[in-house]
């Protein structure tokens, strides 16, 4: 593994492919709080294609440090199933739901999940990020700002946050960092 590459995991598990049938689509996982390997090595023993994108991390110990494999997403795993096999992924230990709408499991797109596998195959860094898009509430969580609450937007190339006063229909923009700021 090259040096930039030090906190990153990068490898697809090749054992747990499987051909998938035709009407399978990917959904995501809900699993108990650190049980998202063990969610993905059942799902793979069971003949369901699991995907589980980590990052790996530095972690102090009391005597030493030690590089570990985390999930990318927290509490969640991907898996790859047609709609007879929802009862045995939900029976899976550490499975907690599929996501979807009440009952209803709702799909990814392919093009989500192969965004990802390219990820996780690439030699590019890649951390967790705060899902965020443009018109979303946001506070800002550090710097000058931080408790300020805005509207978060996007002005040629850079992220800016708008300040309103309803009452009088007006705002204030400044620019700023999508990594100081968290959806509220």
């Amino acid at each position: 593994m090259k040096p930039d590459q030090a906190n990153q995991s990068s490898q697809i598990d090749q054992k747990d492919q499987t051909v998938p049938s035709d009407n399978s689509h990917w959904y995501a996982v809900r699993t108990k709080s650190r049980h998202e390997k063990v969610v993905r090595d059942q799902l793979g023993k069971q003949g369901i294609e699991p995907l589980l994108p980590t990052v790996k991390r530095l972690s102090q110990w009391k005597d030493r440090k030690k590089e570990i494999e985390v999930p990318l997403f927290s509490g969640y795993c991907f898996a790859r199933f047609s709609q007879r096999e929802k009862v045995p992924v939900q029976k899976t230990n550490g499975v907690v739901e599929i996501v979807g709408h009440g009952s209803q499991p709702e799909p990814i797109p392919d093009s989500e999940i192969e965004a990802l596998r390219r990820l996780m195959i690439s030699v590019l860094p890649y951390d967790p990020h705060p899902y965020l898009h443009e018109g979303m509430r946001v506070e800002v969580v550090r710097g000058p700002l931080q408790g300020v609450q805005g509207i978060l937007l996007r002005k040629e190339k850079r992220h800016r946050l708008v300040i309103g006063v309803h009452l009088i229909q007006q705002a204030a923009a400044v620019e700023i960092s999508v990594s100081d700021v968290v959806g509220v």
